[in-house]
Parts: C-alpha cells; structure tokens; sequence
C-alpha cells in the first residue's frame, strides 16, 4: 500500500466515508435532544447514554460511594430526565468526562459528540499507518467498518451503529479511539505510551480483553515494557476503586449488570474494529504468542518478520 494511487485512493476513501459520518451526525443531532426508548426493545423512556458519564464524572466528585447507584440520587446532582442511565464502566473514564462538568448537560453531550468526531480522522491516519503493509482492499474494508459501519438490513437505516453512537452521546468512538492510539504507540516503539492508552483504553474491559492479543503483537519488540506499562497506569488511574463503598459496587454491577449488557449496535464499532484487526493480522498475532515456536510450522515464509517473546 506504498504506492501513489493506493494512497491516493485511500485517500479519497477516507474523506468519502467521513462526509458520509458528518451528514449520519447531522441526522442523529435531534436525538440528542429527546428522551426516549433508543436502542431499547423494552419501549421505556430513556435518558441518553451520556446521562451515565456526565453523571457518573459529578458523583465521582461529590459522592464517589454512588457512582454505581441506579437512578437519580437528588439534591444538587444534575438532572437528566427520567433518571440517569447507569454507569457501568471503570471509573478512570470518569477523570476524562469530568472537564465536560463546566458545561451543562446538553451543552456537554453536543461537545463529546463533536470531540468523538474529530477523532475520526486521527483514526484513519492511525489505522493507515497499521495497515501500510496491507492490500489496498483490505485496508478500505477496515477503514469503512471502522469509520462508518455499514449493517444492511437493519430497521434504523444502513448506519445504525454512528446513528446510535451520536444520538446517545455514547462513547465507543473515544474507546475505539484510545486503542487504535495504544496500538499504533507500540507499533512506532514507544511501549510507555502505548501502556498509558492502553489502560485508558479498557475503561470498558469487554473490549480491554479482547484488545489484549493485538496489543501484544503491536509492542512484540518492547512487551515486557508494554506489560509494566499497561498495569501501572490501568491501577494508577482506578485507585479511586479503594474508596470505601466503591469497588465492591462495582464487583456487584460487573456481575449483575455489565456482564448481561448486550452489544447494542454502537457496541459493534469496537468489537468489529478490533476483530477485523486480529483477521487481516492473524499470522502476526500468532507469531506474538508463539513462545516455543509451536506454531511455527503455520505462520509459512513470513515467519522470519516476527520476533518471537520467549
């Protein structure tokens, strides 16, 4: 893909499916506005996902012990009508919503909304960069899944997953955002960074794990450091988790709540995004595990391109 029409054609590819994004955000701009059932089957009346970080980020500073409690908890809190959404996420994702508290509530759901948009071009220049050894077609494939998501069929049109995402307020894109950065850190050698947004990265730890076998194969040269990395600043960011009455409701929504939690069709940006990335490097992402060389008899000539971490 080092060719002047590939980058040319990527290119236009990338500009083509970010207009597509811009006019999808533009659509799912006066969902922001109104409560109701989403993505939902249940028919209830709902405030928007945002409800749960905006929330989340004031408890997080006025009542840390709370942060995990469903429904709205009165006095002074914001409000988010009928009630808040509940949060189900690690708590350092909080630290990164709290600067939005200076706005409010829908001032603040606009921003991430936009924030989360304007990373859609630093995604495509980091996904450029993980795939400059890739077929060309391949390369599309992945940037239209990752900045657009077609899903055919649906009854919410061809983009539900950016529908979804914008008019929730969600946060799938930032997530999507934060390992693509992880990856592409370790790809340039530089494990300490790609372990900061690593850790940033798994405030949803559904999608931490699953990012685990690429994060290995993008710092195979530097993992040890990678490893130390990630796990100090995955603890460092989420100490808040000691605060009496915290981190055991947090056990208690993991396994009674986020376990059961669906993907919801803005779920699929990540889930896809990672899994197209294990696909198209599956070779890579074996040689990264393949400590004894047992599987070195399946990863054919290009074997030799892989450091081995053993």
């Amino acid at each position: 893909m080092n060719s002047s029409f590939a980058k040319k054609t990527l290119t236009i590819t990338v500009i083509l499916l970010i207009t597509l994004n811009l006019f999808i955000f533009i659509c799912a701009y006066p969902e922001t506005y109104t409560p109701s059932p989403g993505i939902s089957t249940s028919g209830d009346i709902l405030s928007k996902d945002f409800s749960a970080y905006y929330v989340g980020a004031w408890r997080l500073w006025n009542t840390p012990s709370k942060i995990y409690q469903f429904g709205a908890l009165g006095g002074s809190e914001p409000v988010t009508p009928p009630r808040p959404e509940a949060y189900k996420y690690l708590p350092s994702f909080l630290l990164i919503v709290s600067p939005l508290l200076t706005l409010d509530y829908q001032q603040a759901l606009t921003a991430f909304d936009i924030i989360q948009f304007l990373f859609l071009p630093l995604m495509a220049y980091m996904l450029y960069n993980l795939l400059n050894k890739k077929h060309l077609a391949i390369s599309i494939a992945v940037m239209t899944i990752v900045l657009l998501l077609p899903l055919p069929g649906t009854q919410w049109g061809l983009f539900p997953s950016y529908y979804w995402q914008w008019g929730e307020g969600q946060a799938k894109v930032f997530l999507t955002f934060l390992l693509l950065l992880s990856f592409y850190f370790g790809k340039k050698g530089r494990p300490i960074l790609s372990g900061i947004a690593f850790a940033f990265g798994f405030f949803d730890p559904r999608f931490g794990l699953l990012a685990i076998p690429l994060y290995a194969m993008y710092n195979r040269k530097n993992y040890k450091i990678a490893a130390v990395s990630a796990i100090i600043s995955l603890g460092l960011s989420n100490l808040m988790l000691l605060y009496p009455g915290m981190g055991i409701s947090f056990v208690a929504m993991a396994f009674n709540n986020a376990v059961s939690t669906p993907l919801y069709y803005y779920s699929l940006i990540p889930f896809l995004t990672l899994m197209a990335l294990i696909i198209v490097n599956f070779k890579e992402v074996v040689a990264a595990f393949d400590y004894k060389g047992v599987f070195a008899n399946f990863t054919g000539p290009e074997k030799s391109d892989f450091v081995k971490i053993g």
